[in-house]
Parts: C-alpha cells; sequence; structure tokens
C-alpha cells in the first residue's frame, strides 16, 4: 500500500468521529457578534465622553456635588447615571477665579434627543446659603474664600445656590477657565460662531462680525469676555456663550473626533494635566462615559425666565409667572414641550 493510500485510509477511519461543523459554526457567529457589539460600546462611550467633555469645555478643575453624594438630576429623583436625565453645572470664572462670570446647566434629558445649554444671569439676586442674599456671581467668590481662591470650594456653593433655586442637584460639574479654554479651541482648529449682530471687544478692539467665523482660541475667548457695549449686557453675553458652545460641539463632530478614539484620546491628552478631580463620589468623567449616544449634536440654548433689570437696579429678578414653568419643565424632564410652547426663548446656535 502506498503512503497516498494509507492516508486515505487513515482519514476514512476518523471521518466518522469528526464533530458535525453547524455547532462551530454558530459558535465563531457568535464571537463575531460579540465582538461587533464591543465595538459599538466603544464608540458609545468614547461618544459620550466627548460630547459632554466638550460641553464641560475641558475643564481644569472638576468637582462634584458637596455633602453626601445623591446622583440624582432631581431633588430625591432618578440619577442620570441610571437612565434619568443627567444635569452638568458649568461655572465660568473670571480672571482672577472669584466672580463667577457665567453659570450654565447643561441638561441631557432621559430621551438623550439633544443636550439643552441653560444660562443663569450672574447678576440675579438669590438667597447664598450662609451669606444672606445677593448676586448669583458672588456665590463663587463667597465659596472660595480670599487670599488663594479655593475653586472646589467656590463651585460646592454655587451648586448649594443653583440647587436651593431650581430644585434640581447637579449630578457633576466644572470650574471653567480661559486658559484651556482657549488651547482646547485651537486643537480642534478654531470654532464656527454665528453671531446675531456685531461685536467690538473692548479689551482688543478686535470687531466681530454678524454672521457666521471661525474663531481660534484666543478670539474665543475675547468674544466670550465681551458684555460692555452690548445691547443686553451681561444677558448678550451669556447667550455668546451658548452660541460658542454649540459651534464647539459641532466642530468636534465635524471632525469626527466623537466616533474616532484615538483622535479623541489625543483631545483629552491636550487638558488632561491641567484637570483636577474633587470630592468623593462619581466624577464627571464616570458620569460622562454612563452617558448613551447623543441623538442630534445640536445644543438647544435657553436662558432662565428673568423680569429685566431697571435702569437703577443692577441686579434682576425671576420671571414670577414664567420661572416656576420653566423650572417645573426641568425638574420633570419635559423641556422639549416647553420649548416648543416658547419658541421665542430659544437662542438660535446657528
Amino acid at each position: 500500500m502506498t503512503v497516498e493510500e494509507e492516508l486515505r485510509a487513515v482519514f476514512a477511519r476518523h471521518e466518522p468521529l469528526t464533530p458535525p461543523t453547524g455547532p462551530l459554526r454558530a459558535a465563531i457567529d457568535r464571537l463575531v457578534v460579540r465582538r461587533r457589539r464591543r465595538r459599538r460600546r466603544i464608540q458609545v462611550g468614547a461618544t459620550a465622553l466627548a460630547v459632554l467633555a466638550v460641553l464641560g469645555l475641558a475643564a481644569p478643575q472638576v468637582v462634584d456635588p458637596p455633602g453626601e453624594r445623591t446622583p440624582a438630576g432631581v431633588l430625591g429623583g432618578e440619577p442620570g447615571a441610571r437612565g434619568g436625565a443627567l444635569n452638568v453645572l458649568l461655572v465660568g470664572v473670571d480672571g482672577s477665579a472669584r466672580l463667577a462670570d457665567s453659570v450654565l446647566l447643561v441638561h441631557v434629558p432621559a430621551d438623550r434627543s439633544r443636550p439643552y445649554l441653560i444660562s443663569l444671569p450672574r447678576d440675579l439676586e438669590v438667597p447664598i446659603p450662609g451669606h444672606g442674599t445677593g448676586k448669583l456671581n458672588s456665590a463663587f467668590a463667597s465659596g472660595a474664600g480670599d487670599g488663594r481662591p479655593d475653586l472646589a470650594r467656590g463651585y460646592e456653593l454655587t451648586s448649594r445656590t443653583f440647587a436651593d433655586l431650581t430644585g434640581v442637584r447637579p449630578d457633576a460639574g466644572a470650574v471653567l477657565t480661559y486658559p484651556v479654554l482657549r488651547e482646547l479651541t485651537d486643537t480642534l482648529g478654531g470654532v464656527e460662531v454665528c453671531l446675531p449682530r456685531r461685536v467690538e471687544s473692548t479689551h482688543t478692539s478686535r470687531v466681530f462680525r454678524a454672521g457666521c467665523q471661525r474663531l481660534d482660541g484666543a478670539a474665543s475667548v475675547d468674544l466670550l469676555r465681551q458684555r460692555r457695549g452690548l445691547p443686553d449686557g451681561a444677558f448678550d453675553r451669556d447667550r455668546n456663550a451658548q452660541l460658542f458652545a454649540a459651534g464647539l460641539v459641532r466642530r468636534a463632530g465635524e471632525q469626527g473626533v466623537l466616533n474616532d478614539p484615538a483622535r479623541l484620546s489625543r483631545l483629552v491628552a491636550t487638558v488632561g494635566s491641567k484637570m483636577v478631580v474633587a470630592g468623593g463620589g462619581a466624577s464627571l468623567l464616570d458620569l460622562l462615559r454612563v452617558v448613551p449616544e447623543l441623538k442630534s449634536l445640536d445644543p438647544v440654548g435657553l436662558n432662565l425666565p428673568v423680569d429685566p433689570p431697571t435702569a437703577r437696579q443692577w441686579r434682576v429678578r425671576t420671571d414670577p409667572a414664567a420661572t416656576p414653568q420653566f423650572l417645573a419643565a426641568l425638574r420633570e424632564d419635559r423641556l422639549n414641550r416647553w420649548v416648543a410652547a416658547h419658541p421665542d426663548r430659544v437662542t438660535r446656535t446657528r
């Protein structure tokens, strides 16, 4: 018998012992499906991290709400990490890191339809826990203290003041400073901002024309500082901040950063060394990772309804008719219906 005939005989004897291919093929198919799902989870996680990190402007100081950790979007409600609404409080501070130039709530609804950017006037008259009544921007200064300001404590008191005013306890928050904002903008290659009117800088004499324009980091910071000379002063600055945040999110989406883990890692690495996590419980970045992929990256800009200030009074007060309805819609996660009923109160982001 030749070698070839011996091999054929061996194969013939062992062929009945060969296992069926059906189960093996099914196992391979299951493995492929698991790997595809894992890749999708990685992409979704990267998108979630990028969206809120960008909305948070990659802040250098990241802090958690004070006191006992209750990661609820509404006081006593379901936490955002369990599928409910997510609320992130952003506090922008001035050059001395004492007064809050801007207070912005990023609200992500439970249906993850799109983010809402809600500005609160810096001159809003509010009760400040332990400090009587004052402007909202002074809550940060009261908490940060004299001497070298403590950004975490400034945020904590601002967060408590916000929660007492609105009935919404932020899931996480961040203190924003201009240097990181400038660096992040330049890393993205600039941000397109669509202004409703011409703005002339009182700091650099730079002119921002009405319409859409791409701004680098220095120009973006210059724009965000402007309030003097604007028709509505600080209110216009808040609206410009919403326009910039919306443009920043869109820019990251256009460049594919949101779906590219490698580019996202490089972006985070650019500002990561300047980020400090403080406090206990879930950090801002922990919460970012559990946010599902948003259906739209086009934010809706809103402002807390307030009465216009008088000529002799720099402080503003909440609108007794509109504010309760607005805050109820925020707490009950139905801002989409409130926006549909009040289209005139929406800031156009394009």
